[in-house]
C-alpha cells in the first residue's frame, strides 16, 4: 500500500522539485520509503508502506530486468506467488511489485487480467515513450488525473494535483458534482469537485503517448452477469466458503502484524472467523463503541471476539473525539464528503496502527448479498400499484410521525424517474433531486448517474439497486472512506469480499439466497452459522454511524450556526439561503431526520471556506 504521483509531459520540462512536492503530499500513505524516476517524458514519485518484502530492494519505482519498463503502484496483487511460478526469469525480491512488473514485460498491458488484487498502477515503457495507467476492477484503490493538451498529471489523492501551480490556476467548481454531492453525500466517478480533475475509472487502463490518450475497459460487473444463477443453498454456501477462504488466505499474506476491523456484523464476523481458523495464533480484532447505546455494536463484537478467542481491542468514541477528528477527517478527502462514519473509521485506524500495520475489513458484503434496507424499498417502490398511488401515500405519511414523514420522502418521485439514485438519497437522509433543485436554484445541473446497459439476465429491482451500490456507493463512498482513514494513519486495509471472483459469483446468486420475506443477507448468514452460534449474530443490522443527529442538536450545534450562517451562504453563492434557513428552522422545530441534509451542507460550506474563500 502506497501513495503515487507523476506526470507525462513530452514537451515541457519541470524541475525535480515538482515531483518531490507532489509526492510529499501523500507521504502519510507511505511513511517507510520514498523513490523517484524521471526522464525527458515522465516523472514518477512513490511513497511506500512496506507490507510484503520489507527490504529496500523492493522499493519503487522499479525497473524491469530488461531495463525497458518502469513501474510504481499503490495496492497489492495477492496472487503474485502463483504468477511468479509462471515467469521464466530469476527474481531479485520477494515482492509482488517485481512479479507484476515482469508479468507486464512478458505479456504487455493485458497482464492486468491475471492480477487478483487492489491497485492503481503507473507503467512506463522507456524506449517507446508510452505510459499506461491501470485501476483495479472494483475501484478499491484511488487514482485521479488532470489532462490538458499533451500533458497528463496523476496521483493517489487530489492534493498532489492541486499543489501544481499550472493546474491550480485552471481549477473551477464542477456544478454537476455539487448537485450529485447534495443528493448522495459523495461525488461519483468520473467527477471530482473540480471540472479539470477526474477520477480514473475502475476496471480500465489508459494508454498515453505524445499523440494519444485512450481508455480501454478490461472488466465490467454487468458483463459478468450470466443467464444462469446459483440457486441451490447447500452448493452456493459451499462455493462462497471456498472463495472466502481463498480470498482471506491471500489477504493474510504479510511480513508485518495484521488485524481485523470487527464490527459485530455478519461480514466482518465471517472474515474474523475464517482468519482465526487459518491462523496459528490469535488474530487481533478492533472494534469501536459509542456512549449512545443505539449506535453501539461493541458488545456484540466483544462476544464474537470472545468466542473466536481473538486478541480484542475496543475503542470508545466520544463527542470530544469527534470534535478533535472532524477537521483531519474532512480534510483527508480533498473534496466534499459527507459520510460522517469517516470520523470513527479514522479513530479506529489510528488505534489499530499502534498494534498492526495491516487490517482486513468486511466491506462489500452488503452490496453483494443484499444487506441494506434500501433493497426492500427497491422492491416496494417498483410495485405498479405503489407507483400509481405514490403521491397519495406520501401525503398521508407526511401528516404522521417523523418516522413516517421520512418514509414519505421515498414515495415522492416522478413517474418516469430512475429510482436507484432516489432510493439511495432518501435512505441516507440526503436531498432528493427536487430538493436539490430548490436548494441550488439557477446553479442546479441535473446530476443523475446514467444507468448501465442491458445484461444477459433481467435483474429484479433489488438486484439493480445492489448493482448501482456496487458501482457507485461502495466504490466512491465506502471504499474512499476506508482508504483515506486508514492511509491517514499509515495503515493498509484489505477487503476479502471484493476479490473479483467473489464479486462475479455474488452477481449470479439467485436473489432469494440474498433476500427473502424481508430477511437480508441470507447466504452469508448460512455460512456464518458454520463458524458461530446463531445467537451471536442473528439480529437486525445496525450499521456503522455516528450519533450525528444528537450531536448536531447539542455538542456540534455550533457547526450549523457557523457554516450555515447567512454570511457564509451568501459569500459562496452556491445554495439559496432562504432554503437553508427553512431547513434549519424545521430541524430546530423537531423534524430530526433532516440532520444529514444539514451535515451535507456543513461539509460543503466548510470545504468552500477552506478552498474558495473570497476577500
Amino acid at each position: 500500500m502506497c501513495g503515487i504521483a507523476g506526470f507525462f509531459s513530452p514537451h515541457h520540462s519541470y524541475s525535480p522539485e515538482m515531483i518531490q512536492r507532489m509526492t510529499a503530499c501523500v507521504d502519510h500513505r507511505g511513511p517507510d520509503a520514498e523513490g523517484f524516476f524521471s526522464d525527458e517524458t515522465v516523472s514518477f514519485g512513490h511513497r511506500r508502506l512496506s507490507i510484503i518484502d520489507l527490504n529496500a530492494t523492493a522499493n519503487q519505482p522499479m525497473i524491469s530486468a530488461d531495463g525497458k519498463l518502469v513501474l510504481m503502484f499503490n495496492g497489492e496483487v495477492f496472487n503474485f506467488r502463483e504468477l511468479a511460478e509462471t515467469l521464466k526469469i530469476p527474481l531479485q525480491t520477494h515482492s509482488d511489485t517485481e512479479v507484476i512488473l515482469e508479468q507486464f514485460a512478458a505479456m504487455g498491458i493485458e497482464a492486468v487480467n491475471k492480477f487478483n488484487g487492489m491497485f492503481a498502477i503507473a507503467l512506463y515503457h522507456k524506449t517507446e515513450k508510452i505510459l499506461y495507467l491501470v485501476r483495479d476492477r472494483i475501484g478499491v484503490k484511488p487514482l485521479f488525473y488532470y489532462q490538458s493538451g499533451g500533458e497528463l498529471f496523476f496521483a493517489s489523492e487530489i492534493k498532489s494535483l492541486t499543489i501544481v501551480d499550472e493546474i491550480k490556476k485552471q481549477l473551477t467548481i464542477n456544478r454537476q458534482a455539487v448537485s450529485l454531492f447534495l443528493q448522495l453525500g459523495y461525488i461519483p466517478e468520473p467527477f471530482t469537485i473540480w471540472n479539470e480533475i477526474k477520477k480514473f475509472p475502475a476496471g480500465f487502463y489508459a494508454k498515453i503517448t505524445e499523440h494519444e490518450f485512450t481508455f480501454q475497459c478490461y472488466w465490467k460487473a454487468e458483463e459478468k452477469i450470466s443467464s444462469q444463477v446459483f440457486s441451490d443453498p447447500a452448493s452456493a454456501t459451499n462455493q462462497l466458503k471456498e472463495l472466502l477462504e481463498s480470498s482471506v488466505r491471500y489477504r493474510m499474506i504479510s511480513d508485518v502484524p495484521f488485524g481485523i476491523f470487527l464490527s459485530g456484523g455478519i461480514d466482518s464476523s465471517l472474515i474474523a472467523a475464517i482468519a482465526r481458523q487459518q491462523s496459528s495464533a490469535p488474530v487481533k480484532t478492533f472494534t469501536i463503541g459509542f456512549r449512545e447505546q443505539q449506535f453501539d455494536e461493541a458488545g456484540h463484537a466483544g462476544k464474537i471476539a470472545a468466542h473466536l478467542k481473538t486478541d480484542h481491542h475496543e475503542i470508545l468514541l466520544r463527542h470530544e473525539d469527534a470534535l478533535e477528528l472532524c477537521e483531519p477527517a474532512l480534510d483527508a478527502f480533498d473534496e466534499p464528503f459527507a459520510d460522517s462514519s469517516a470520523i470513527p473509521t479514522m479513530l479506529i485506524s489510528q488505534h489499530a496502527r499502534s498494534d498492526v500495520k495491516m487490517v482486513l475489513s468486511g466491506d462489500g458484503g452488503d452490496e453483494l448479498f443484499h444487506g441494506y434496507g434500501m433493497y426492500r424499498w427497491a422492491e416496494r417502490l417498483h410495485n405498479p400499484f405503489v407507483k400509481a398511488l405514490r403521491l397519495p401515500i406520501a401525503s398521508f405519511l407526511s401528516i404522521l410521525s417523523n418516522r413516517h414523514k421520512r418514509a414519505a420522502e421515498l414515495f415522492r418521485f416522478k413517474k418516469d424517474q430512475k429510482l436507484q439514485q432516489h432510493i439511495f438519497s432518501q435512505e441516507q437522509y440526503f436531498f432528493s433531486e427536487n430538493e436539490a433543485k430548490q436548494l441550488l436554484g439557477a446553479n442546479f445541473i441535473n446530476g443523475t448517474i446514467p444507468e448501465k446497459p442491458s445484461m444477459l439476465r433481467n435483474l429484479i429491482p433489488s438486484e439493480k439497486q445492489a448493482l448501482y451500490d456496487l458501482q457507485n456507493y461502495l466504490k466512491d463512498d465506502l471504499l474512499v472512506k476506508v482508504d483515506r482513514a486508514t492511509m491517514h494513519a499509515g495503515l493498509e486495509c484489505r477487503t476479502p469480499f471484493l476479490d473479483y471472483r467473489i464479486v462475479e459469483f455474488a452477481l449470479n446468486v439467485t436473489p432469494t439466497l440474498k433476500m427473502k420475506n424481508g430477511e437480508l443477507k441470507i447466504l452469508p448468514r448460512l455460512l456464518l452459522g458454520e463458524y458461530l452460534p446463531n445467537h451471536l449474530f442473528d439480529r437486525p443490522k445496525q450499521g456503522f454511524a455516528l450519533p450525528l443527529k444528537q450531536w448536531l442538536q447539542n455538542e456540534l450545534r455550533h457547526l450549523i450556526d457557523h457554516y450555515l450562517s447567512e454570511e457564509i451562504i451568501y459569500r459562496h453563492g452556491i445554495v439559496r439561503y432562504e432554503e437553508v434557513n427553512r431547513l434549519k428552522q424545521r430541524f430546530s422545530g423537531g423534524v430530526e431526520y433532516l440532520y444529514n441534509r444539514l451535515w451535507n451542507l456543513i461539509v460543503l460550506h466548510r470545504w468552500l471556506e477552506k478552498n474558495m474563500k473570497k476577500s
